[in-house]
C-alpha cells in the first residue's frame, strides 16, 4: 500500500492504441476522496486514459499508481485483489438488458461476496434506493429512462464499496436537469462512502459543480496542458487553451 494519501498517481503516462501514441508525458496525483475531471476536446483520449489509470489497459509508457499497487506489474492475485476495490461505469451504462435493475447490481456482489441471497438482495435493493431507484429495481433496462440507467449503473459501480470509481460521461445525452441529478448523485457518494472519483466528462457545468481537479488534454501537443482545480480554468491568465476550453462550454 502507498504510505501517502495519494489514490492515484501517475507517473510520466503515455496512452494509445498499438504503437500509436495519443497522449505523454501525463503526471499527476490525486488524494483519496476526491474527485477529478479529464477533461479535452473530442478524441484526446480520455476515455483512454481513464481505461489505463483504472487498469483496464496497459499505459505504452511510464507508470500509473491505483491505491499504492502498479497494475502492470502486479501479479494476478494482486492485480484482481485491487481491481475488487474500484468500480466502473461505462458509457452508456452497459446493464445487462435482460436482468432486472436488482439483479445487475446483484452480479458482482454474487461473484465476489460469501453470503446468503437474502442478504446480497438486501444490499442490491440499498443500494439502488441510494440512487434513488427504490420503485423501479424490478424494471428492466428496456423499461427505464436514460438517466435513469445512468443511476443504476452507478448503483452497480458501487456495488462492493469500491474506495474508487471510475465514471465514463456519466451526464452525457443527459437534460440539464437530470444531468444536475447526477451530479448531486456523485456528490452524495463521495459525502456518504468517502469514495474516490474519477469522471470523464465534456460538461463544464457539471465539472464546476462536481470535481475539486481537473486534467486538461491537449491535442495539439499531444500532453497534458494542465492540472487544477476547476474554477482556475476559468481565470483569464490560466493555460490559454484550457481557458477557451471551458469559457466557451460556459457560453453555450
Amino acid at each position: 500500500m502507498s504510505v501517502t494519501s495519494d489514490i492515484l498517481i501517475s507517473e510520466n503516462l503515455s496512452i494509445g492504441h498499438g504503437n500509436k501514441v495519443i497522449m505523454d508525458r501525463i503526471n499527476f496525483r490525486l488524494a483519496a476522496g476526491k474527485i477529478l475531471a479529464v477533461v479535452g476536446p473530442s478524441g484526446c483520449g480520455k476515455s483512454t486514459l481513464m481505461r489505463a489509470l483504472s487498469g483496464l489497459d496497459e499505459p505504452l509508457a511510464g507508470k500509473s499508481m491505483l491505491m499504492g499497487v502498479d497494475l502492470s506489474l502486479a501479479d494476478q492475485t494482486l492485480r484482481e485483489a485491487t481491481l475488487r476495490r474500484l468500480g466502473f461505469l461505462f458509457q452508456g451504462s452497459a446493464l445487462f438488458s435482460s436482468l432486472t435493475l436488482r439483479e445487475n447490481v446483484e452480479m458482482p456482489m454474487r461473484e465476489f461476496l460469501r453470503a446468503p441471497k437474502r442478504e446480497i438482495r438486501q444490499l442490491a435493493e440499498y443500494k439502488l434506493a441510494l440512487v434513488g431507484l427504490a420503485d423501479a429495481m424490478e424494471k428492466l433496462p428496456s423499461e427505464i429512462s436514460g438517466g435513469m440507467m445512468k443511476r443504476a449503473g452507478i448503483a452497480r459501480a458501487m456495488a462492493l464499496d469500491p474506495e474508487i470509481i471510475f465514471l465514463d460521461e456519466p451526464s452525457a445525452g443527459l437534460d440539464p436537469v437530470t444531468s444536475g441529478r447526477i451530479d448531486e448523485l456523485i456528490l452524495k457518494v463521495r459525502e456518504s462512502f468517502g469514495t474516490t472519483v474519477v469522471l470523464v466528462s465534456h460538461e463544464v457545468p457539471s465539472i464546476l459543480r462536481t470535481a475539486d481537479f481537473c486534467v486538461y488534454l491537449d491535442t495539439d501537443t499531444g500532453t497534458m496542458s494542465a492540472y487544477a482545480p476547476p474554477r482556475d480554468f476559468l481565470r483569464p491568465d490560466f493555460n490559454p487553451k484550457a481557458h477557451a476550453f471551458f469559457s466557451q462550454a460556459c457560453l453555450t
